[in-house]
């Protein structure tokens, strides 16, 4: 019997596949997994079809890719708008520009509500078109700006998320700017004082750790079959715990834009050569956090093509930032 299609392969599909001698086994894998209703979580059919989509753009054959990521929009209408922003980049990858302008340009709104769609601007910039990526970026920048001044915003976390957005607008755009060779202007001035201002608020935040405590797969089950009650302090899978821990520096991002954010990976041995005779509770895993080397720490966020931080070797925009929106 054909084995079910679990999170942890496609995570190791999508990490192996850059060096794989047989993309097209990989590919096979995955889609033959959907189409037999062999996907473990069926949250992950989309996922599983954008890695295959992956996989293929980076073997060339975008008009397959491009196929794939159409049939993921459709698989998971209601959690579409990255899948939708992969095909806007693999129409406009195709020369059909239009086409591929009209998907993004719809997508485009989420720049001023959605805190991660940055990514739009991303696709835009990989496929030749990053003087539109920075009008995109500028004209929701200004939105954003204007609006902050003027609007009353519901609650205190209603405005961190604001000003994290408007830091991450202002970074994205500074790089772009950036690479294309383009002059400082004010717009830049912003960035750079937004960045030294996150520092600044960064160092002097001493109400918990701009650093959180990981465990990777293999740790974090043993760490609940060593320590059942932990099972009130995480979640029941991995899956969970990386998913919990993306949304976390996601919030954490809007206090200090996202400066000085990281993860530090547990083991169950450190821990309890750290614990001793100690209960494991809240506060010694705070503690145990705390006394890991900083050389450990894994920068938060990679870069969109860089390897995630959770260590499944996937890319970023394939692993753990898509899992953090579900």
């Amino acid at each position: 019997m054909p084995e079910m299609l679990t999170t942890d392969r496609i995570d190791e599909i999508g990490a192996v596949s850059p060096g794989s001698p047989d993309p097209a086994a990989l590919v096979t894998e995955l889609v033959s997994a959907v189409d037999e209703g062999r996907v473990a979580d069926p949250a992950d059919t989309g996922y599983a079809l954008l890695v295959a989509a992956d996989i293929l753009e980076q073997a060339g054959d975008l008009a397959d890719a491009l196929a794939l990521a159409t049939r993921a929009i459709a698989e998971q209408p209601d959690d579409n708008t990255y899948g939708r922003a992969v095909r806007g980049g693999l129409l406009l990858r195709l020369g059909r520009v239009d086409e591929g302008l009209a998907e993004l340009s719809e997508l485009r709104p989420l720049l001023e509500t959605d805190p991660d769609a940055v990514h739009l601007v991303d696709e835009l910039a990989e496929s030749g078109h990053a003087e539109t990526a920075v009008d995109w970026l500028t004209a929701a920048l200004d939105a954003m700006v204007d609006r902050s001044r003027t609007h009353q915003y519901e609650s205190e976390d209603a405005q961190d998320t604001a000003a994290a957005m408007i830091f991450g607008l202002a970074q994205r755009r500074h790089d772009l700017r950036e690479e294309l060779g383009l002059p400082h202007d004010e717009h830049d001035t912003l960035a750079d004082r937004l960045r030294d201002a996150a520092s600044h608020a960064a160092d002097a935040f001493d109400d918990g750790p701009a650093t959180l405590l990981f465990w990777p797969k293999p740790e974090f089950d043993a760490l609940l079959v060593r320590w059942p009650a932990l099972t009130e302090s995480y979640p029941s899978t991995w899956d969970e715990h990386r998913a919990q821990t993306e949304r976390a520096l996601v919030d954490a991002s809007g206090i200090g834009g996202g400066v000085g954010l990281g993860v530090v990976a547990g083991s169950v041995e450190g821990l309890a050569a750290f614990a001793g005779a100690d209960p494991i509770d809240e506060e010694t895993l705070d503690e145990y956090a705390d006394s890991l080397d900083d050389d450990g720490i894994t920068p938060w966020p990679p870069g969109r093509n860089d390897a995630c931080w959770c260590g499944s070797g996937a890319k970023y925009k394939k692993c753990c930032l898509p899992r953090s929106r579900a």
